[in-house]
């Protein structure tokens, strides 16, 4: 199978899949006479997403806005640890337990915190997502910088190479491939770590998001609504992920091999 039928089978084998998953679900909700208020229909839910589109829009650009920001924040900082440790061991045996520690504590307990000693709401909801996204790119950083072939290195060293240029022209271009995995990661995570900061929060208003619209959705017994805010969130996650997988393709191209 070559790679252009391989393409085509990887975007309409998930189609087909998806669409007899809805068909399966609709037919369900109509043959056994479910309640929208109970458990919605895609038709329920396409309906209610068509009806409140102006304020889902701006709910999702909020959690958008964090998502991206936390994204940022979590790459920048992440890799700059990363660096950081990957120089020195004892610097890296000292610090990488602490590192773990933040993955490992559940965000939902820390959140009301950071809520709390933040006050700015903004910030609080890009901390919080941050904390979650961080981890993966310190981690994938880490492992890139330090998986170097011992024969370059071994051929650095012998050239006298400073330990600037080493990680300039041979640590950093090796570890590309986990860095970007790790930013792919991160995408993900920082959409969750927005949507949980949000819960959290409970912020309303301008600032209002898609958790908020969720939250509502549910005191108001509006489930449908409540589906369409949760399917921008899965339609979000597929297109971060996507974009991330993108750029890793623009720039890995060259090094990755095409699948068989």
């Amino acid at each position: 199978m070559n790679a252009r039928h391989m393409a085509r089978l990887t975007l309409i084998a998930p189609t087909l899949v998806g669409l007899c998953t809805l068909g399966v679900w609709e037919a369900a909700c109509r043959l056994l006479s479910i309640p929208s208020y109970l458990f919605p229909a895609p038709s329920d839910i396409a309906a209610s997403l068509h009806a409140n589109w102006p304020m889902l829009l701006h709910a999702l650009g909020s959690t958008l806005q964090v998502t991206l920001v936390s994204l940022l924040v979590s790459v920048v900082l992440g890799t700059a640890i990363a660096v950081v440790l990957v120089q020195h061991k004892l610097l890296q045996v000292s610090f990488m337990p602490y590192v773990i520690i933040l993955q490992v504590t559940p965000i939902a307990a820390v959140a009301p915190l950071i809520i709390v000693l933040v006050k700015t709401t903004g910030v609080a909801l890009v901390l919080c997502a941050t904390l979650i996204a961080i981890f993966p790119v310190i981690s994938n950083t880490l492992i890139g910088l330090g998986a170097v072939d011992p024969g370059l290195e071994a051929y650095f060293r012998m050239h006298k190479a400073t330990r600037m240029q080493t990680l300039l022209r041979l640590r950093i271009p090796s570890a590309l491939p986990m860095f970007m995995a790790g930013v792919r990661i991160a995408s993900g995570l920082a959409l969750v770590g927005a949507v949980v900061a949000e819960f959290v929060a409970g912020t309303g208003g301008n600032s209002a998001g898609l958790a908020y619209e969720i939250l509502q959705s549910g005191f108001q017994m509006d489930i449908p609504r409540m589906f369409a805010a949760l399917f921008l969130i899965t339609v979000t996650g597929l297109v971060l992920h996507g974009g991330m997988t993108t750029i890793e393709r623009l720039l890995l191209g060259r090094w990755m091999r095409p699948a068989t």
